[in-house]
Parts: structure tokens; C-alpha cells; sequence
């Protein structure tokens, strides 16, 4: 049976608002709320819009609760910000619509998606697409395909209901996030809307942006592992070790708050300049946003590995074994920070640091 998260104690995530959870929209309990619940949420939580941080804080705040939710909703607001960003579809047909959206961009060596022109001039997508994270749930998604037999992608809407579309569970065993099924994706001859060609999904200022977003998803679920290790440490007197454990915690979480709290500033600064993402940044902005994402990232990423080390080490085997919650939390937060590369995404960001013109630090 699914873990539905007790919000009973749950407190908003701040990372530099004075937020007022009442504004909030409601923190869903489980996946099934989320998905139900996240269509009724305000259209303007977009970031670059002035208001990343709030956005950053609502992620962070559900993923505290549950990280699976948090991994649920994050995908939807993400199609929404990218539909923003793209506004009018270079196709001139109409896109579908649903209640609740994927983005499906993942490559993965021995698969392929393509679109082509059918007779009529719509496109169709033929192919398997990896990765596609509740895609038997949702209503559409934007999707990534090669155009034309050859290695140029375009971003496309597809209605997951249409003909043809069959998205697959097995080979789904992970034990960490597992109401979120993340398997391919067949589609053939599937009707789709083109909704920008070229590099653009990649190059728009919204794809670093969207990135960082994730990362606040990541420092949520830190915070509810967190929360667990003070509560056990109040109940254990002056506890030296505990002590530690809890003084170390506090000192990862803040320095993945602040990378998070500057990392808002800059998104909401990189909006202004770009009408909200819909235009595009100059090369020099653009690589220095791309640095910025794979900074945070890092940091966040790291963060959570040492917060769950710590927790380990301050609270044993008891709450892993004995507790759902709890364990539901550890293994849903292992799996989810995998999007980030570890080592690999280290040469990476190391690389792009080295290419940077002047000074970094």
C-alpha cells in the first residue's frame, strides 16, 4: 500500500522568503493527490518570473513532506514553464491538452524517437523514448525526437491517450521512488504538435533554470531526513555525537540554502532580461547560467549524500527498518539525486569553469 506523508507537522521550507503557508497551495499527501491536485494550482508559479524563490520553497516544502511528491509535481510545472517560454508552437496545429504534463528528454544508447512529416503535413512520432516517469498517469508531454532521420531534435506535444502510445513498467524494481514508474515510452505513428525545432528546448534560458528547480526538489528531501535527526537528537539529552551529527547537517543545509537562495536571485534576474525566458540570452549569459546549474546542482547533490550519511550514523538501523516513512524517504532521495552525475557531472562542471573568460573565484 502507498505512504501517504503525515502533513500533520509539516513546516515550509525556507530558503529566503517570510513565506505564509496559507497562500500556499496545499501540500498533496501522496502521488495520487498530486497528480489530481497540482492541475488547480496558480498558473504563475513559473521561475523568472520574479518569484523563483517561492516556487524553489513550494518544491522544496512537498518534497519535505514526500519526496515522491515533489517528484511528481515538479514535471508539470516544468511543461507549464516551458509552454511559457515557447509560447506560440512553431506548428500551426493546436496543441493537446490535459490536465497534467510530463517532459520527456532523455537519450539512452540503442533507442530512438522520430518525428516525420505524414502526408497531411502533421508530424508523427515513431520510436521509444527512455525514462518517461509516470507516463501511463499523465494526460500529455513534450517530448524530444530526431527530425528527419538525422541527429536535429525538435520539442514536441503528444497526447499520451492517443493510438499508438503504450508506455511500459517493466524492468521497474527500484525500491526508491516506486510510485513513480520510469520506464519507456513506444509510440507509433503518434500525432504530435511541433512545438519549437532545433536546439531551442536546450538553448532557451528556461533549460538551466529548470535544472537548479530540481535540485530545490533534492534539498527538500535533505531537510525531512534533517528534521528526523534533530527530533531523535531533542529526545536523547547532551548526546556528543549526536551533537555532531546534527552540527554537521545544519552546516551542509546551509550552504545548499544559500547556492539555492542566490541561484533564485539569478534566475529571476536572467527572466527580466529575457521577457520571462521567452527570448533568448547572449553566449556569454547562457554559459554562465549552464555553470551556475551544474554549480548548485553539485552542491545540492553532495549535501543530500552527507545528510543521509549523517543520519545513518546518528539514527542506525532503527528508523530504516521500523519506520516507512522515514525509509520510504531515504531510498526515494538515493534514487532521485542519480539525475545528478556524480563524478561525471564533476568533469563537467570542471571543464566549463576552465572555459569561462577571466577569473572564477
Amino acid at each position: 500500500m502507498p505512504v501517504r506523508a503525515d502533513l500533520s507537522e509539516n513546516r515550509p521550507v525556507v530558503l529566503g522568503t517570510s513565506p505564509d503557508p496559507d497562500a500556499w497551495p496545499s501540500v498533496p499527501g501522496s502521488v495520487d493527490e498530486a497528480l489530481a491536485h497540482v492541475r488547480t494550482w496558480p498558473t504563475d508559479l513559473l521561475p523568472g518570473n520574479g518569484a523563483t524563490t517561492r516556487l524553489w520553497e513550494l518544491l522544496a516544502t512537498c518534497a519535505a513532506a514526500d519526496v515522491a511528491v515533489a517528484r511528481a509535481v515538479e514535471p508539470h510545472l516544468d511543461a507549464l514553464a516551458i509552454l511559457s517560454q515557447a509560447g506560440t508552437p512553431d506548428d500551426e496545429r493546436p496543441l493537446p491538452t490535459a490536465a497534467t504534463w510530463g517532459v520527456y528528454a532523455a537519450e539512452m544508447t540503442g533507442t530512438r524517437l522520430e518525428a516525420s512529416r505524414a502526408p497531411d503535413g502533421s508530424w508523427r512520432l515513431d520510436g521509444t523514448k527512455p525514462w518517461c516517469s509516470l507516463a501511463d498517469r499523465l494526460g500529455c508531454a513534450l517530448v524530444t525526437a530526431r527530425v528527419g532521420g538525422g541527429d536535429e531534435r525538435g520539442l514536441f506535444a503528444a497526447d499520451l491517450s492517443a493510438p499508438g502510445v503504450v508506455a511500459s513498467r517493466q524492468g521497474w524494481v527500484s525500491r526508491g521512488l516506486r510510485e513513480i514508474p520510469s520506464g519507456p515510452l513506444e509510440l507509433r505513428d503518434v500525432p504530435a504538435t511541433l512545438v519549437r525545432s532545433g536546439s531551442w528546448y536546450l538553448d532557451r534560458p528556461g533549460f538551466w533554470w529548470g535544472a537548479i528547480g530540481v535540485a530545490a526538489c533534492w534539498y527538500g528531501g535533505a531537510v525531512g531526513v534533517a528534521r528526523r535527526v534533530l527530533q531523535h537528537a531533542r529526545t536523547r539529552g547532551d548526546d556528543p555525537l549526536l551533537a555532531m551529527h546534527v552540527g554537521a547537517i545544519d552546516e551542509r543545509l546551509a550552504s545548499a540554502r544559500t547556492s539555492l537562495a542566490a541561484a533564485a536571485r539569478a534566475v529571476d534576474a536572467s527572466g527580466a532580461r529575457t521577457d520571462h525566458g521567452r527570448r533568448s540570452e547572449d553566449e556569454d549569459a547562457r554559459e554562465a547560467g549552464r555553470v551556475l546549474a551544474k554549480r548548485v546542482r553539485a552542491v545540492v547533490a553532495r549535501t543530500c549524500e552527507d545528510v543521509l550519511r549523517s543520519a545513518a550514523h546518528a539514527l542506525g538501523p532503527g528508523p530504516l527498518t521500523q519506520e516507512e516513512a522515514y525509509a520510504k524517504r531515504v531510498a526515494d532521495l538515493q534514487v532521485y539525486i542519480r539525475q545528478q552525475h556524480a563524478e561525471r557531472d564533476d568533469v563537467s562542471l570542471g571543464r566549463a569553469v576552465i572555459a569561462l573568460p577571466g577569473q572564477p573565484w
